[in-house]
């Protein structure tokens, strides 16, 4: 499993929460990993669920996303404490990045509900396609996508194609020092979200996760 991410805070203007729309329930992404998650009251943070523009991959990022938040501790003990044998690698649970996202989780307290927004998905989506036709890693946008920008924070993530491999990626961090990728995506101030998972021609998949106040 590679953990190849990249990641930019951008500080810009302010934007408004939307209303959480709930579809019917919905089997939870993380069933596999406990029961505890099969419960109604998590149906909640399945935001995205009736966002037509985004495929279930890139929805269920954003429902990963708002479990995580909503009950770090949960999320901790059920997810990534099983994420190292999940992910076939024995070597991850030695490592100082996720010995730090089991503290983070541990000494957390509940965050709010991340709401999906077409325009961050907009900026995310442009920046993923067009990052995966030609092989570029990073944040610079030009053209069309530099118009369509609107994100306060970004986390991009390469190699990764399954949402629940996206979100360990960025919250795991490894390698990056600064750890901004945990940070944004269990930011606090973070109102709304896109998500845009594209093919990429060095990794064959990249993500795009753009976050606005």
């Amino acid at each position: 499993m590679h953990y190849l991410s990249l990641l930019l805070f951008v500080p810009m203007f302010s934007g408004n929460a939307q209303n959480a729309v709930i579809a019917p329930t919905m089997i939870s992404p993380l069933s596999n990993f406990s029961e505890e998650w099969d419960a109604p009251k998590y149906q909640a943070c399945n935001t995205a669920a009736t966002a037509s523009y985004m495929s279930e991959q890139e929805k269920n990022v954003i429902w990963i996303l708002n479990l995580a938040r909503v009950n770090p501790k949960l999320f901790c003990q059920t997810v990534v404490k099983k994420y190292p044998e999940y992910s076939i690698n024995d070597e991850l649970e030695a490592t100082s990045y996720y010995k730090s996202l089991v503290a983070t989780m541990n000494g957390m307290k509940p965050l709010g509900l991340l709401q999906p927004d077409q325009q961050c998905y907009n900026s995310a989506q442009c920046h993923a396609y067009n990052s995966g036709v030609t092989g570029y890693e990073g944040h610079d946008r030009t053209g069309s996508c530099k118009a369509k920008e609107y994100y306060n924070g970004e986390c991009c993530d390469y190699s990764n194609a399954d949402a629940i491999d996206i979100v360990m990626s960025l919250l795991i961090d490894e390698d990056v020092a600064s750890l901004g990728h945990r940070n944004i995506c269990l930011g606090s101030e973070y109102k709304t979200i896109g998500v845009s998972i594209e093919p990429h021609k060095k990794w064959v998949t990249n993500a795009v996760l753009d976050l606005h106040l």
